[in-house]
């Protein structure tokens, strides 16, 4: 039975992830801060494994890979854990953008780090990272968002021929504003949110990570026609098409 680790796991994208593969017959681990919730995913899924995790304790996710494990091998890791918080960059404080880079940068790198050595034991070993449309050009209400989504795009590149030397695949999920609690709770709406629409749900996003665990896919995995043709536009046309696109759509 094939082994995935999820980090971010009790809501969201992770939780719908969980799901899946749980239902396709895999072994999930299941990690968050949200012990309650966590626990209650776990009810519904016969056994997973779980247990609460803040991304940010080194320590702590090696205790968590390491049992997760049981003296054997992750196939999968997912790192889905994130935050987001959307407003003017003066109007969050630095508190809040030191959370942004620790728990969606040091927290995958962590996790990756500790996940390691249980992946080299896998034969088809997979780090599939949560990036995001936001890493392709830095988005305004998004600025350390899109800076930790750069941040994941970068290590994904680096380790995906460095890691990929030891058989392990490294890919990224990117896309662009997905129906989750996150997103749909935020007490701010920036304006580029109503004119882009927020068109994916998680089960969008789950497929294309299903698709990373079970087949060799590009290094960064757009999600969405919209962030997909984005993408091309940003290739076809002039430098800075790209950034004038945006500051339309970001307009007061």
């Amino acid at each position: 039975m094939k082994r995935i680790l999820i980090t971010g796991a009790a809501s969201g994208i992770g939780l719908a992830t969980a799901r899946h593969f749980h239902d396709n017959g895999w072994r999930v681990g299941l990690t968050d801060v949200n012990d309650t919730a966590l626990a209650q995913l776990a009810a519904t899924l016969n056994h997973s494994w779980y247990r609460r995790l803040d991304v940010t304790d080194s320590i702590a996710c090696q205790h968590a890979c390491r049992d997760f494990a049981e003296d054997g091998c992750i196939d999968v890791l997912f790192n889905c854990a994130g935050i987001l918080r959307m407003g003017p960059f003066e109007s969050i404080s630095a508190e809040q953008h030191r959370q942004i880079i620790d728990i969606n940068v040091t927290g995958l790198i962590n996790m990756s780090l500790a996940a390691h050595p249980f992946l080299q034991e896998s034969r088809a070993a997979a780090v599939i990272n949560m990036s995001s449309a936001s890493a392709l050009y830095g988005v305004p209400h998004f600025a350390s968002y899109s800076a930790s989504k750069f941040a994941v795009r970068s290590l994904t590149e680096a380790l995906n021929i460095e890691w990929g030397r030891q058989g392990i695949r490294v890919v990224d999920i990117m896309p662009p504003f997905v129906k989750t609690p996150m997103v749909e709770q935020a007490s701010f709406r920036p304006p580029i949110l109503d004119r882009m629409g927020v068109n994916l749900s998680a089960d969008d996003v789950v497929a294309k990570v299903w698709q990373a665990a079970n087949e060799k896919v590009p290094v960064h995995n757009p999600v969405g026609l919209s962030f997909k043709l984005l993408k091309l536009l940003d290739k076809a046309l002039p430098s800075g098409s790209t950034r004038l696109l945006l500051q339309f759509l970001s307009r007061d």
